[in-house]
């Protein structure tokens, strides 16, 4: 395991606490010197579009010092900034989140000291990019509903897509809806086709604005 991700597991550990969490905290600081960027992101799946993104352009972020850090959720931003951010460990921080969820980046940027009254523009300015309305959405508009559905056929998930299509829920829905739900109707489903939909974009047109800001500002 490299010393990134290594970094990444102690983080999340310290930040969760418990019986743990003294010794993940030690380990965390220990591995600080060598991290060059820390990037938080809400989830796995958005950890994943980050590093497929980063591998098709030839980088490997993990040797490069970029540890790329789950929240486990939006809400726990605060906890995460407390203990990488200017409060604790005082790494360079970089970014992404859904737009619903802008606010509470926007609150503990700004409750840490990292600026004040910040707009969308300053949060890109911090290196914090956010999504509309979230990855999935990012990605299905990237890749049009046909890139998107060859994509599911390649995964071998046709025959389910079409079942969850024709739930009485979703008949009626636009099929960019019912794609967005598909994707996210459970977190290994949400990982696998964050990795899938990136490797398909086109790299010199398709790739969404966000992940693309991201990837340049590590």
């Amino acid at each position: 395991m490299g010393e990134s991700r290594s970094f990444e597991q102690a983080l999340v550990t310290w930040v969760a606490g418990g019986p743990e969490a003294e010794r993940a905290a030690r380990t965390a600081r220990e591995l600080a010197g060598g991290v060059r960027t820390a990037v938080l992101v809400e989830g796995e799946s958005d950890r994943a579009a980050i590093h497929t993104l980063a591998a098709r352009h030839g980088r490997d972020l993990g040797a490069e010092g970029v540890a790329v850090v789950p929240l486990g959720g939006a809400t726990n931003i605060g906890h995460f900034l407390n203990v990488c951010g200017p409060p604790g460990l005082g790494l360079p921080l970089a970014g992404l989140c859904d737009l619903g969820e802008e606010r509470y980046f926007r609150r503990h940027l700004e409750r840490v000291g990292l600026g004040s009254g910040l707009t969308p523009e300053d949060l890109e300015g911090l290196g914090f990019q956010v999504c509309d309305a979230d990855l999935e959405d990012e990605l299905i508009r990237a890749l049009g509903p046909d890139g998107v559905i060859r994509v599911i056929d390649a995964q071998g998930e046709t025959r389910p897509f079409r079942t969850f299509q024709g739930q009485p829920a979703q008949r009626d829905r636009p099929v960019e809806h019912q794609l967005r739900r598909f994707l996210g109707t459970h977190s290994g489903r949400k990982e696998l086709y964050a990795r899938a939909l990136v490797a398909d974009l086109d790299l010199a047109a398709g790739v969404p604005r966000p992940l693309a800001g991201l990837l340049d500002r590590v």
